[in-house]
């Protein structure tokens, strides 16, 4: 059995990396051994220019799909002010989305809410099962200390990373919050602040540079003792591999808002 990927961001950085390991993971397998992961097109708007080839077809946008391309899920991992068009074509094509994009907006946001009533939609600002783990250790530690510990987030990438601080960090943040049953104030600035920290703040700090792929801390600062949860990603195929096992995850489900926690 194989699963038909289109593969939406096909020409960047992490879009290549999902290529790559589809067919590393298909190499490892014979016919015999279960699901495959065949690429059958991909969406970028590099498709055309010096450098664009891909080993399957890629079209510009999503309009210039042909109608009679067979695929069984969708993954996209491109640019944040491509969603709208990404959801109005899966839901229009009925195909489950695996949809990997951060910094995507509060309205887009909301559009994939909506369409998830008619498709299933999986959403994670981290594909690594890992990173799924760190939520859950960040939200007991917050349960088992009971308040009394500053928590401070920081994250790194690397410097062509657009958006800071990362979705991966607000997810964290939003982890411990929820488990603290009070709201945070989230300060991503204390340069104009001149006041000791306040008491429900919670800081996020961010670092762009080199060739970074993922690192996240959560620290729990008390009077006493410092305690550190963390998790470095040393390769992009770490969230690949994510996209693809929640690309075969996702397949057959009911419509519906899916994400790590569901998978793992």
């Amino acid at each position: 059995m194989s699963i038909r990927i289109l593969l939406s961001g096909a020409l960047g950085h992490m879009g290549r990396a999902v290529a790559e390991q589809a067919a590393s993971l298909n190499s490892r397998k014979s016919a015999e051994d279960g699901e495959r992961c065949e690429i059958v097109c991909g969406v970028d708007s590099f498709a055309g220019k010096v450098g664009s080839e891909a080993g399957f077809p890629v079209y510009a946008n999503f309009k210039s799909v042909p109608a009679d391309i067979e695929a069984d899920v969708i993954i996209d991992f491109s640019h944040f002010s491509l969603t709208r068009s990404l959801l109005e074509f899966a839901r229009s094509r009925k195909l489950p989305l695996v949809l990997c994009t951060t910094a995507v907006s509060k309205a887009d946001l909301s559009l994939a809410e909506a369409v998830s009533c008619e498709i299933p939609v999986f959403r994670s600002a981290n594909m690594s099962v890992g990173i799924a783990l760190l939520k859950k250790l960040a939200r007991e530690s917050e349960l088992f200390l009971g308040g009394d510990f500053d928590v401070e987030i920081v994250e790194k990438h690397h410097g062509r990373k657009l958006d800071a601080p990362s979705g991966t960090a607000l997810a964290l943040a939003d982890a411990v919050s929820e488990a603290r049953g009070e709201p945070f104030e989230y300060v991503f600035d204390r340069s104009s602040r001149r006041e000791k920290r306040g008491a429900n703040e919670l800081g996020i700090s961010a670092v762009r540079g080199g060739n970074i792929v993922g690192d996240h801390c959560v620290m729990f600062i008390g009077e006493n003792e410092i305690i550190e949860l963390s998790h470095s990603a040393t390769s992009r195929s770490v969230f690949a591999d994510g996209s693809l096992k929640a690309a075969s995850f996702i397949i057959g489900k009911k419509p519906g808002m899916y994400g790590m926690d569901d998978m793992v």
